[in-house]
């Protein structure tokens, strides 16, 4: 069942709770060893928030949007009583965390169940959770592919059903990677929207946190219920929450969506462009359109990252290098010999993109691209060929993500086809605070494909 069918059914009585969540851990229990997606299960939490549903909903109170849905987040959020690992070995000496992070309160608040805690590549910097202390985790759809990163136990969890709705975060692209290999909805909203309050941060300037879902319909939800001003977040913006699941059925009528060519099309495989073109093809676009300097903006956002994560980690860098990840220790010590110069130079071309893209949004209210530029590659893979060009596989798996966190606009990804059998995703990009606009094209991407959206692969769309 989605998370909403879940919810109505056990706010309608047909089913309780504490039963979904047996039947939850249960099937964690018997299949998780396949994908290795959950560092951590929280069984006895999950139960007592189930009881604690079952019994409000017995005295006649409304539990909530999320009542009894089973849920679980990326190991970098704080859940009271547990070790925020951020995928590290360095940080299972550090003290369970004594409160939830705001996200895991404002799901529990919507009538969430926890159940547990999910694999992620070593302090959120990777594309591929391929975890030198954990583990890999393992594509749902191939047990020898990636399931993309960081965010990966995130995409697994959701895409072998384990769970209808994950929380991750979203620096470069750790959501967005995800979603597409593993072929479900991924929403990273516009920076300062979702409070990062108890999370273990990577990047201040670029994090994100967002939610995971089976269905857009469910992402929708998940979404509301992490909205609101937050004090822990001092970048938390003080916006009123705005209910897009509400909205989804005013469908796409009107809208101006443009499809990402140039610098989106030249790093992406033909069969995933392919993809993204049958999907534009459906929503009714005809123009294709450039953004300015794309490659140099990801030049700049790559400078923002090593340096932040850098100078974050480096303590540590000093005193525990062996403790590391030897990839993870080696970027992270490239980024804290960053001259300063560079980041500040990073900084004003980030200014500069951001004027230029809003823009484009003068003329379109929505933009596509595709989110990976090929389906899921296997594990332990180290390069990767993208329209005839061999390239590092690691960094290069976010090129088409990168760019567009850097300057913080709302983005969903969908699924819109696959490849040999594996997923392939599109990105749907909207002005700052219109997270509305992702959901609905979503949504009816979604609707598009349950009627046979394959039907339309193949068809161009041109260049204006």
């Amino acid at each position: 069942m989605t998370a909403a069918e879940i919810a109505a059914a056990v706010r309608g009585g047909n089913t309780s709770a504490v039963a979904i969540t047996r039947e939850t851990l249960a099937r964690i229990a018997a299949e998780d060893s396949r994908y290795n997606a959950f560092t951590t299960v929280t069984a006895a939490r999950a139960l007592a928030e189930a009881e604690a549903v079952d019994r409000t909903i017995a005295a006649g109170n409304d539990p909530g949007a999320l009542a009894g849905v089973p849920y679980a987040v990326k190991n970098l959020f704080d859940v009271r009583g547990e070790v925020t690992l951020a995928g590290s070995k360095i940080n299972r000496s550090r003290a369970p965390a004594a409160f939830d992070a705001t996200t895991v309160s404002r799901m529990g608040a919507a009538g969430a169940v926890l159940v547990g805690m999910l694999n992620m590549d070593e302090y959120a910097y990777g594309f591929t959770t391929e975890n030198a202390h954990y583990g890999p985790t393992r594509n749902p759809h191939a047990a020898d592919r990636i399931a993309g990163g960081s965010s990966g136990g995130c995409g697994a969890a959701v895409g072998a059903g384990l769970v209808p709705i994950a929380l991750g975060s979203d620096t470069n692209g750790s959501i967005r990677v995800p979603s597409a290999l593993c072929g479900v909805y991924g929403l990273k909203p516009t920076f300062g929207r979702i409070s990062r309050g108890g999370t273990f941060p990577f990047v201040y300037s670029l994090d994100h946190i967002g939610p995971f879902a089976a269905s857009a319909g469910d992402l929708a939800l998940a979404y509301d219920a992490m909205q609101g001003a937050d004090a822990r977040d001092p970048m938390c913006a003080a916006r009123p929450p705005e209910l897009t699941s509400e909205r989804l059925g005013r469908g796409i009528a009107g809208l101006r969506i443009g499809l990402l060519g140039g610098y989106f099309h030249d790093n992406t495989n033909a069969d995933a462009w392919q993809a993204v073109e049958a999907a534009a093809h459906a929503l009714g676009v005809t123009r294709t359109i450039e953004l300015p300097e794309v490659e140099r903006a990801r030049a700049a956002a790559f400078v923002i990252t090593a340096s932040e994560g850098g100078q974050l980690h480096l303590p540590n860098l000093k005193t525990r290098r062996a403790d590391f990840d030897p990839l993870t220790r080696d970027r992270l010590s490239a980024g804290a010999l960053v001259p300063a110069n560079w980041y500040l130079q990073a900084q004003r071309l980030r200014r500069w993109f951001s004027d230029e893209v809003r823009g484009v949004f003068e003329h379109f209210d929505v933009l596509l691209a595709p989110a990976t530029p090929t389906a899921a590659t296997r594990i332990g893979q180290e390069t990767m060929t993208i329209r005839g060009r061999e390239v590092a596989l690691r960094p290069n798996m976010g090129i088409l993500t990168q760019p567009i966190s850097f300057i913080g606009l709302p983005v969903a990804v969908a699924p819109v086809g696959e490849s040999g059998g594996l997923p392939l995703g599109v990105q749907i990009i909207a002005p700052a605070w219109r997270e509305d606009l992702c959901l609905r094209v979503a949504s009816t991407l979604e609707g598009y494909r349950r009627v046979g959206f394959e039907a339309s692969a193949g068809a161009t769309v041109s260049e204006s």
